[in-house]
């Protein structure tokens, strides 16, 4: 019996398995999964076709135990997804305070991305998350 080979420039189908995995746990907010996988090596800055990071997903989706795992393991929390958008203005954007509040102890900057958090703040009118940006 004989393997077939990935075509050139194509990953493998065990990588795509496995990276998907990776990208529901992140939305799902599955953090046992994810800190096996990470403790195991997995890289914390995987990003799909969309450069959606498992940062972003998870913070889009309101799992700050989650992004604060990510974070923990490198994640760059000012990574933009190919629309310039960042985790922090994701979280903004879905009015999950308690990652925002996870991802500035990170680090992450409100004025970085296209819009930036500051600026979803400010268009969506979240007057208490522009005021955490001041602190």
């Amino acid at each position: 019996m004989t393997e077939t080979q990935p075509e050139a420039g194509r990953p493998d189908d065990d990588v795509v398995e496995l990276a998907s995995r990776l990208f529901d746990a992140a939305r799902a907010g599955d953090e046992p999964t994810l800190r096996a996988y990470l403790e195991a090596g997995a890289p914390s800055s995987l990003a799909n076709q969309a450069g959606d990071s498992l940062i972003m997903l998870a913070a889009y989706h309101g799992h700050a135990g989650v992004v604060r795992l990510l974070g923990e393991h490198g994640a760059d929390v000012q990574a933009p997804n190919d629309r310039g958008q960042t985790p922090l203005a994701g979280a903004v954007f879905k009015g999950y305070t308690d990652v925002v509040d996870v991802l500035l102890e990170l680090g992450a900057d409100p004025d970085a991305g296209t819009p930036s958090a500051r600026q979803a703040a400010q268009m969506f009118g979240r007057n208490e998350l522009l005021q955490r940006f001041s602190l």
